[in-house]
């Protein structure tokens, strides 16, 4: 069968759906988006138990697993409350997943009630209906019954029930399973029988029926049988398990000219449609690609065209974002070759990706089935896309990602390696120099600092450049903090003078971390403190060296000494006010909501930029700021998921750790 012996949808009143073997959503039509009131677009590849958890486990019990497992069909009556309605659920199994049909029966169950009762409305269906007595004559008949068998009723009365098969050419072995639900049903075994069965019609078509078997109670008759045609049913679960096939199929690549390879070959080959091709937008070029042909269409034209911005209806149809039938071209202005034998296609865009094409030699080829199916179709072309191009993203950032790690560890061990190398050598002389004269405070002529000053700022270089190398989510097991305990412990281990220390902690507090990576964050943030202060005493001295040469009095008044400020975020009411700040690392993006911990210092010098400081251990002008700072100390934070921030404050420097959702009064 192709495509055009598919009903229009529109035509389709009942509901259908298709499920893979992981019980996605591979397929819906219209009517099954009204009744499960969620919209196509929205179920695609989603999980049936997921997304209607309470539906499934009232009104779909063990069925659909009982026809997973057993491959076979199963069928069962649930009611909607909300519609009013009777439907009647039956799962076909395949292969590929399970094909759902939800059947209005609320006419079917009552006229099956009052069947014998009410002739007019049995001949007023468009079923086929009979009736049998207990020796299996035909009792009644409708019109829809001759219709179906091509035979008047007259010549059907009175008849042995096998007439029925004998008329409609069914099988020996299907006619004895007809016979077996007409006696299941007639001595109480089943209530209801149904049995599909195919035949041929009065026409000579091949066609498939559904026989169901109910009993009644009527003077005359015992059984009421009626006879839908289910053939158009078929063969739109057919074309369902196609499409469940090719989704399997394009689900499992990544790249993206085979996922359209085999949209279009599986889609010939499956759902008949011989000339398609699809094409891709190169970003670069601005222009529709051909990526991928059926043999038909390279049998027509040699070779699929590339379309550039605006030639052809294609990029009309692509900048709609809409799926376009043309059901005769011959009447159609702007087409990119007036020429081509194509007298009907369906354009449908994939998205941003591009466009799938299909196209018949004859007009008014296709209807509106054939645009749903397509929809569904570039659907899940799009899908596989997405999912090409989400893998290849995180290939790429992968790759990067592993460059620029090895980049940076290479440089750390540069670093490391050679400035241990260049210290273990100053040390061993010094010590010599020491053994020789016994001066333990020996120093370089003509310079400021000493032997030692300048060994233990290069050993904190090198500290720093390791903890910098260190990949951002190596954080090692996070252990329960006193906050207070490590803030005097890093302060006592960095070069600020602990008395220079207030804590304004109204509550208590403790965190969880990484205790030897937090504890390196503060001390690094007091070390950058107390070299901004040594920075600024330098600077204040030598202004007063200058003045005192062009000045009789002595102007050498010193600044205060530095003070550092610590308190809580987000846990304390009565908080420093934050007066007059200006960011210059970090963001302030809900800064008010999370906790955190701040650290408000009085050191005249300001920090740098993150990017001035970056493997600087000096400052512009010299003045040996130690490290790298507050690059190390963000480095740490974004390691935990916390957010750094420092800004200039009224006396000073304000610098603030936030996000910390571990942070806890005690």
């Amino acid at each position: 069968m192709t495509l055009r012996s598919v009903p229009v949808v529109d035509r389709i009143t009942d509901a259908f759906f298709a499920l893979d073997t992981d019980f996605r959503f591979t397929y819906l039509n219209d009517r099954a988006e009204t009744l499960l009131e969620r919209s196509r677009a929205d179920l695609i590849g989603r999980v049936m138990w997921d997304e209607f958890p309470q539906t499934v486990e009232t009104q779909f019990p063990d069925g659909f697993h009982r026809a997973m497992d057993t491959q076979t069909p199963v069928s069962f009556d649930i009611y909607h409350a909300r519609l009013e309605t009777w439907f009647e659920a039956t799962a076909y199994p395949s292969e590929t997943g399970l094909s759902v049909y939800m059947r209005d029966v609320t006419e079917r169950k009552q006229q099956e009630r009052t069947l014998a009762q009410h002739a007019a409305a049995v001949e007023a269906i468009s079923d086929g209906v009979v009736t049998l007595n207990g020796d299996r004559e035909i009792v009644s008949v409708n019109e829809a019954m001759e219709r179906f068998l091509g035979v008047d009723r007259a010549d059907l009365l009175g008849e042995h029930v096998e007439i029925i098969p004998e008329r409609a050419a069914i099988d020996a072995d299907d006619a004895v399973e007809i016979g077996r639900a007409i006696t299941d049903v007639d001595i109480g075994t089943a209530e209801t029988r149904r049995v599909e069965v195919p035949f041929t019609d009065a026409s000579g078509a091949d066609r498939v029926g559904e026989f169901r078997f109910v009993p009644v109670e009527d003077t005359r008759a015992t059984i009421a049988g009626i006879v839908r045609d289910v053939t158009d049913q078929h063969e739109y679960e057919r074309v369902a398990a196609s499409l469940h096939e090719i989704t399997r199929w394009l689900l499992e690549s990544d790249d993206p000219e085979e996922i359209c390879s085999i949209a279009v070959h599986a889609g010939s080959d499956l759902l008949d449609l011989p000339i398609s091709g699809v094409w891709l937008l190169d970003d670069e070029q601005g222009y529709l690609d051909p990526v991928a042909g059926t043999a038909g269409a390279y049998e027509e034209f040699g070779g699929l065209p590339r379309f550039t911005p605006p030639e052809g209806l294609i990029w009309d149809v692509f900048e709609s974002g809409s799926v376009e039938r043309f059901d005769d071209l011959s009447t159609v202005d702007g087409l990119y070759n007036p020429d081509s034998p194509i007298r009907s296609e369906i354009i449908a865009p994939i998205g941003t990706h591009g466009v799938l094409m299909t196209g018949s030699l004859e007009a008014d080829r296709f209807d509106d089935t054939d645009v749903e199916l397509l929809s569904t179709l570039v659907e899940n072309i799009r899908a596989a896309l997405d999912r090409a191009d989400r893998e290849q993203l995180l290939r790429d950032r992968t790759t990067e990602l592993e460059r620029q790690t090895e980049r940076l560890e290479g440089i750390a061990e540069v670093l490391s390696t050679d400035l241990k190398r260049q210290l273990d050598a100053v040390a061993d002389a010094l010590a010599d120099e020491r053994a020789r004269t016994g001066n333990d405070s020996w120093e370089f002529p003509l310079a400021e600092d000493s032997v030692t000053t300048m060994l233990d700022r290069t050993e904190r270089l090198v500290d720093d450049v390791r903890e910098f190398a260190r990949n951002a989510t190596a954080v090692g097991p996070r252990n329960r903090i006193l906050l207070e305990r490590a803030i005097r412990d890093a302060a006592a281990n960095s070069r600020l003078d602990e008395s220079a220390l207030d804590l304004d902690f109204e509550h208590a507090a403790a965190l969880r971390a990484d205790a030897e990576r937090f504890g390196h964050l503060l001390e690094t943030a007091f070390d950058d403190i107390a070299a901004r202060a040594q920075a600024s005493e330098s600077e204040g001295a030598s202004e007063t060296r200058d003045e005192a040469r062009v000045s009789s009095e002595d102007t050498n008044e010193r600044s205060p000494p530095v003070r550092v400020s610590v308190g809580l975020l987000g846990i304390d009411d009565d908080q420093p006010a934050h007066e007059e700040t200006q960011a210059v690392i970090g963001t302030e993006t809900g800064r008010e909501q999370s906790r955190g911990f701040y650290l408000l210092d009085t050191a005249a010098k300001r920090p740098a930029t993150l990017d001035e400081r970056a493997f600087d251990p000096t400052d512009d002008d010299g003045t040996g700021m130690d490290g790298l700072g507050l690059t190390l100390v963000r480095a740490i934070a974004d390691a935990h998921d916390w957010t750094l921030s420092v800004d200039d404050a009224t006396n000073g420097t304000r610098i603030e750790v936030r996000d910390i959702t571990t942070l806890e009064p005690l």
